[in-house]
Formats: structure tokens, sequence, C-alpha cells
């Protein structure tokens, strides 16, 4: 195993000699066939390893008896927490609350479907061990169809790259390695899940990605298809305004305000000289309506930016949270 567990622990907060090694985020949606193997399979490699460890199931509202069969391996097993949720939230959620229960100093998280290895579970360990803060699967050689899967995951994730500034070959692989602390600065909303290299690159950490086996499913069907497309979009969107003007919203509506104020004042005097200077009737002209919509929509875009200031004053100043991220404190011990 790698000497990932004699470093420093630079930035790990709260450890103790206790502290688990590594904990499994692993949300379950109708997989009851899958999840015997994917626990014996997770434990086993991680025993093989030496490694502490918890595996966090967390049910998003199965209807197969996947949750009946969590509580009964839960009630079991010491190695085992099933989060059963209330209904179906979907993933993000369901890792939302897989990282609030998770103790371990780094959090894996995988698909429940058996078509992650656990056996890359070292490898990603190792490569944290490098120093990065978050390290992402690639499933370089993918078991999925080529037409519904693959050519729009290599165009989603070219988009995603160039927006976020991120690039990665595979946003969409759930099998992914972070630090425990830094899961601890993002808050999970929407479908943000398949984003979260972009989140954790907006909190200053450090990411790389290796390639990882990929195994075609063998149980059930696939809970995703094209109809996402839309959300993973707005979300995009979402994504890159906090990336670009989370602390300083005034500087994209104030921008857009005083770009559609200008325009219109511009026009607005050209018009004032028309009338006034050359006494042409301007009443019926196109123009004048267009000085109006953009004037308004300047001072509402300026208003906007204003109320989006206060906000994220609110925002930050009501949870203490700070708008930069320390890595470590060299000297003075």
């Amino acid at each position: 195993m790698s000497n990932y567990l004699s470093t420093q622990d630079i930035g790990l907060h709260k450890s103790s000699p206790t502290q688990l090694d590594i904990s499994i985020v692993t949300p379950i949606y109708n997989e009851v066939d899958s999840i015997p193997q994917l626990l014996e399979t997770i434990s086993t490699t991680l025993r093989e390893n030496q490694l502490t460890y918890e595996i966090i199931c967390v049910d998003d509202g199965s209807q197969d008896g996947s949750t009946k069969l969590l509580t009964e391996l839960a009630q079991k097993r010491t190695d085992l927490k099933a989060v059963i949720l209330r209904r179906n939230y979907g993933q993000t959620a369901a890792m939302a609350a897989g990282f609030k229960y998770a103790t371990g100093k780094v959090v894996v998280t995988l698909d429940g479907d058996l078509q992650n290895d656990p056996a890359d579970l070292p490898l990603l360990l190792s490569k944290l061990d490098e120093g990065y803060d978050l390290v992402s699967g690639w499933r370089k050689n993918r078991q999925d169809d080529a037409v519904t899967r693959l050519l729009p995951s290599k165009i989603a994730n070219w988009i995603i790259g160039k927006v976020t500034g991120v690039n990665l070959h595979d946003y969409g692989c759930s099998l992914k390695a972070y630090r425990l602390e830094l899961i601890a600065d993002m808050n999970l909303y929407g479908e943000l899940h398949r984003f979260l290299p972009a989140l954790a690159f907006i909190e200053g950490a450090r990411i790389t990605e290796i390639p990882v086996n990929h195994y075609a499913r063998r149980y059930g069907k696939s809970k995703y298809g094209l109809g996402r497309t839309f959300r993973v979009v707005m979300d995009l969107l979402t994504v890159f305004f906090m990336k670009k003007f989370l602390t300083r919203p005034m500087h994209v509506f104030g921008m857009l305000g005083l770009v559609s104020g200008g325009v219109g004042l511009f026009l607005g005097i050209y018009l004032t000289t028309l009338k006034l200077g050359f006494n042409e009737d301007i009443a019926d002209r196109p123009l004048l309506i267009l000085v109006v919509v953009l004037l308004l929509a300047g001072l509402q875009l300026f208003s906007f930016g204003l109320l989006a200031e206060l906000l994220m004053r609110t925002y930050h100043e009501s949870q203490e949270r700070p708008i930069y991220r320390i890595r470590e404190i060299v000297g003075r011990n």
C-alpha cells in the first residue's frame, strides 16, 4: 500500500489516532442484485491493503428490495452504514447525504452497479499521496453504448472543461477520491455531483485523473439518459457563475447594466438631437422603444448586482464562511 497514511495529513482537520482511513460512499437506487457482490469486493480490496474503512450506502428511494437488503446487512456488518432516504431525491442528494456521515480521512465515491472496479481504490489513494486533493477516475475503455452514452459524454466533457477551466476526460465517472476537508467545503444542490471537480477547483483543490477499469452493467438497467441534458446545461451555467463571480456578482450584473444603460443613453441622446436640433418626429420610431427598454434593463441589471452583492455578503457572513481557503500554515508552531 502507498505511504498515504504516513504523510503529515496536511489539511486533514479533526483527525485522531482512531480516525478511519477511508470512507466509501455509494448511492444505491434499485441495485438489489449488485449490493452483495459490491460490498464483498470493496471490503476484500480494503482489507488486503490493510486499511480501516467504512462503507456508506445511501438508498435513494429504491423500490426493488434494496432498502430491505441494506437494512438487514447493516445490522449484521460492522463496516456498513446504511443511510435510507425517504424518497428518490437524485444522485446529488444521495452523495451529499453520504458525505455528511463520512468520517474517513479520505472519501471515495463509486457507483453501486458494479461498473466501477474496487480494485482501483489503492491507485486512487496512491495518487492522492502525491499531494492532490481530488483524484478522478477516467473510464478510458468505457463499456457503454457508443451512441446514447459515449458520444454525448465526450461532447459534454469537452464543453464542461472549456466552461469551467478544469479539463478532465471523464466528468461522469463516479469513482473519485477526495480529502475529507475538501468535501466539507462543498455544498451540493440540483445535479451538481457531476461538477464536483469544478466545485473543488473553486475551493482551490489540486486535481488530477487516472485511468480506471470499467465494466458493462451486469444487473438491471441504466438510470441515465439524454433527458438529463437540459438539467446538465443549467447546472453548468450555475457552476460557471460560481467560478467567475461568486464573491463579486456586481462585476457581471453591473457590467451588463452599464453596457445596456450606456447604449440606451447614447441612442437617447441621438434621438434627442434629431428632435431638438432637426425638429424630426421620433414618436413613431422603434428606436425610441429600444432606448426605453435599454435604459430600464440597465437600471434593473445594476439593481440585481447590488442585491446579489448583499446576498453574497449575507451568505458568507451568516455561515462565517471565508472567501479564501488555506492549504497549510508553516512556522511558529
